[in-house]
């Protein structure tokens, strides 16, 4: 972190020292500890702001350990005292950056950072049949690395091609860091690459889109059941006669925003409404948070892009077997591996250039 970024953020710091100083004040009136809510949105505050406003305080009394130390090297005359100071100012600069380190994450964390469990949207983009083939590819690759990671993946439906690739299909992740792991896969996947069916060996360029979505839990999304048309029909998914015979197959649509979400994996009715209700509480969710980082994060959402299914992410050029993300600048990554399921590296690279991203907007915003 460069000395201009260091101030401001010891500068904003500062600032949250004094209202977690002043919400103490605060929590100890009497109309505060009378008040139930009162006192409980205070110590919700305070419980947020007080590990940076600890930190805050770790730093001024570093920053006075560190005048006493060079004040100490300016009078001192013993080699031997001086070799000591120096080293313990060595430690105190380690311990500042290491402070200021601590407090960039924690203010740079995502949302979504402390959920597992998300859902990842696969559909077919231009390219017919090709780009269905890599709908197919990708989804392989995410279900290794699901496995990489012991997560557990569930189908919640599925459209194939003709040919047998994807259409469309959205799978749910249950496990540890899913959704922390996989939320900047969102946006559009170009692959440049020979199709099977080009008998004249020229490079096709098609495109996929991906949406990886959290889990929500039911209070962080409010359906009224008015707002709700839940259609049932025969399932065209793979089963047998019994799901073909049977109208286990569940279409809900949430008439205020027109979302329509379908699930036909299940034989039970009962299976693929719930599957289905998690889904759309996923997809409403997403456009909550959308809206209202909109309306207050202008800046911020321009700085680091929304990450969406509108914006090109990453080209698979296979001939060349190089991947390119276009947020990672200067860096490629070998296709085969990629493909294979191996994106830790990948997935460790765009969390700290959307952090960084996070961490300029937010200082010049809250400095100015």
């Amino acid at each position: 972190m460069d000395t201009g970024n260091s101030d401001a953020l010891c500068k904003y710091l500062e600032e949250i020292r004094k209202r977690h100083d002043e919400l103490n004040r605060i929590a100890a009136e009497p109309q505060t500890l009378s008040n139930p809510t009162k006192f409980r949105e205070t110590g919700r505050e305070m419980a947020r702001l007080a590990p940076l406003a600890e930190i805050e305080k770790r730093l001024e009394i570093n920053k006075a350990a560190q005048l006493e130390t060079e004040t100490l090297l300016m009078e001192s005359r013993d080699q031997d005292f001086t070799l000591l100071a120096e080293e313990e100012r060595m430690n105190l600069q380690e311990e500042r950056s290491e402070l200021l380190r601590t407090a960039r994450e924690l203010l740079t964390k995502e949302e979504g950072d402390d959920r597992s469990n998300g859902f990842i949207e696969i559909r077919a983009g231009t390219g017919g049949d090709e780009a269905s083939l890599f709908a197919a590819d990708l989804l392989r690759m995410y279900l290794h690395f699901a496995e990489k990671n012991n997560w557990k993946s569930e189908t919640v439906s599925c459209s194939l091609s003709a040919i047998g690739g994807i259409k469309e299909i959205i799978v749910h992740i249950k496990g540890r860091d899913a959704h922390r792991l996989l939320q900047h896969e969102s946006g559009v996947h170009r692959v440049q690459r020979v199709p099977l069916t080009e008998a004249g060996g020229r490079i096709h360029t098609s495109t996929v889109t991906v949406a990886v979505l959290p889990e929500v839990a039911d209070i962080e999304v409010n359906i009224l059941p008015r707002d709700l048309r839940i259609d049932t029909f025969a399932s065209s998914a793979p089963g047998g006669q019994h799901v073909n015979r049977t109208e286990s197959a569940i279409r809900i649509t949430h008439l205020p925003t027109g979302l329509v979400v379908t699930c036909q994996d299940e034989k039970s009715q009962h299976k693929n409404k719930d599957k289905a209700m998690k889904v759309l509480k996923a997809r409403l969710h997403e456009m909550e948070r959308e809206h209202r980082e909109n309306e207050i994060a202008l800046n911020r959402k321009t700085m680091i892009g929304a990450g969406r299914r509108s914006e090109k992410i990453r080209t698979y050029n296979i001939p060349q077997n190089r991947v390119t993300d276009h947020r990672v600048p200067g860096r490629n990554f070998n296709a085969d591996i990629i493909l294979a399921g191996e994106l830790h590296e990948l997935c460790s690279a765009l969390r700290d250039h959307y952090a960084e991203a996070r961490f300029q907007a937010r200082i010049a915003s809250e400095t100015r």
